[in-house]
């Protein structure tokens, strides 16, 4: 038997393949050269994400995604479903708050004619009534299943108190059961031809001395109207003053949901680097000041997990976890000082030589499949970053100092002004949750809870 773990070895320098920016047919083309790769992925990414859509139909893009794959004004659904299996590879879609994605992964010599397709059902889709109505009632049978578990209601109490459920940013990305159902046909015809018939970015990855790049642009472009302009500017980062407790009543759980959170920068940020550093050693694994006092010391939960996540226009800062309803008040009071502790004194440079391996080592491992260099393509276009970030990335991360990473952590993180939402039996934890002297406790509508 081995008894000794082996040694780690040098790390091998990684190297992000080169960016090729062109503009053709109205339209822009981002590629990355993998040169000798068989395979290749193009993706293409129109501004028709879910900031685009109007209050009360949150999750309308999604509702479109799902549509866009029951066939097209040229083939019925399982024409088409043919004609992709026949390429070997099938749509994948998906809508986040900045843009919405189609993408298709095959062989090099086999791309054009999986962009053909994918332009056709973007471009084309059939949106056969009866087809569109099954598909939203789909969506909301399972957001209704989805709904059902915890989480969720935490989940949008929280974003509904950092951006205000007047906004679209305040309500959840993939709306709820009655926003999805009040979904008509009109609104989603109404969004395909707003949103999906503009030209966009395709991105490109693979073996570009065997790719035609202006075919397929010409291809993926054609019969387009107007570029999109992005949707709003950068939101303004303002942490509220005080804490406050917003209990979302789950009679009879035994246990509570944790959300605690406060609005943060955007993605392109200066900071990016040195604030995910801070969130790692806070909370983003598992080795984490978190983890390591509610899992390991406590014994309050299986994990626990803090980070900041970013769009194109805001970001939030968000601690998660899940713990015994006899321990919430004290999971509670043992978060919010971690996050004070770290916000007051600081990283370790012991700590932070962890988080910087990692992230680094992280960074190398995903972004070697073709899907995962289309999906930082992505990121370039979506944030305006130059072409050579992901060439530096691993370089910042593996570079950045103490008192960087520590400076980050005191502009960023703003214990005093977090939202702390519970989700559990209100009847067993509201009078524990008063008396920890985090905030005042309100319910999910603001009003102030009494006793119990």
């Amino acid at each position: 038997m081995v008894t000794e773990r082996p040694a780690t070895g040098t790390a091998r320098p990684y190297v992000f393949p080169p960016v090729v920016r062109q503009t053709v047919a109205g339209g822009n083309v981002v590629a990355a050269h993998l040169p000798g790769h068989n395979l290749a992925v193009a993706v293409l990414l129109l501004e028709a994400g879910a900031g685009r859509e109007p209050l009360g139909r949150e999750g309308l893009s999604g509702v479109v995604a799902k549509a866009l794959e029951e066939g097209t004004t040229r083939r019925d659904s399982t024409a088409y479903a043919l004609a992709l299996e026949g390429l070997g590879t099938g749509l994948a879609i998906s809508a986040d708050w900045d843009v919405f994605q189609v993408s298709v992964q095959v062989p090099v010599d086999r791309l054009p004619a999986a962009v053909e397709l994918l332009a056709e059902a973007v471009r084309t889709p059939r949106l056969d009534p009866a087809d569109v109505i099954r598909v939203r009632d789909d969506e909301v049978t399972a957001l209704r299943m989805y709904w059902a578990n915890p989480g969720p209601r935490a989940d949008a109490a929280l974003r509904a108190d950092l951006f205000g459920a007047d906004q679209r940013v305040g309500r959840p990305l993939d709306g709820d059961p009655e926003s999805v159902a009040a979904v008509t046909l009109d609104d989603v015809t109404g969004f395909h031809a707003d949103w999906l018939t503009r030209p966009g970015t395709l991105l490109v990855v693979g073996d570009l001395d065997r790719i035609d790049l202006d075919a397929l642009a010409t291809t993926a472009f054609a019969g387009t109207s107007a570029v999109a302009e992005p949707a709003g500017g950068i939101l303004p980062v303002q942490a509220p003053g005080e804490r406050r407790i917003i209990l979302v009543d789950r009679p009879g759980s035994v246990q509570s949901t944790l959300r605690l959170g406060h609005v943060a920068p955007h993605r392109a940020h200066p900071d990016y680097v040195p604030m995910t550093l801070a969130a790692t050693v806070l909370g983003g694994a598992f080795t984490s000041r978190l983890n390591h006092l509610i899992r390991e010391v406590r014994g309050y939960t299986y994990g626990i997990r803090a980070e900041f996540g970013h769009s194109r226009r805001f970001g939030r800062f968000v601690v998660s976890s899940g713990v015994q309803t006899a321990v919430t008040a004290p999971a509670l009071v043992d978060a919010v000082g971690e996050i004070n502790r770290t916000r007051d004194g600081g990283v370790t440079e012991s700590e932070l030589a962890v988080a910087r391996a990692w992230r680094a080592g992280q960074l190398s491992v995903e972004l070697q499949a073709p899907r995962a260099i289309a999906n930082a393509l992505a990121t370039l276009v979506v944030h305006d970053l130059p072409d050579d970030y992901h060439a530096t990335l691993r370089e910042q991360f593996l570079s950045a100092a103490e008192p960087e990473v520590s400076a980050a952590a005191a502009a960023h993180l703003h214990p005093q002004g977090l939202t702390l939402v519970v989700e559990g039996d209100a009847a067993v934890i509201r009078d524990e949750l008063a008396a920890t002297g985090l905030g005042e406790v309100v319910d999910a509508t603001g009003v102030v809870t009494g006793p119990a």
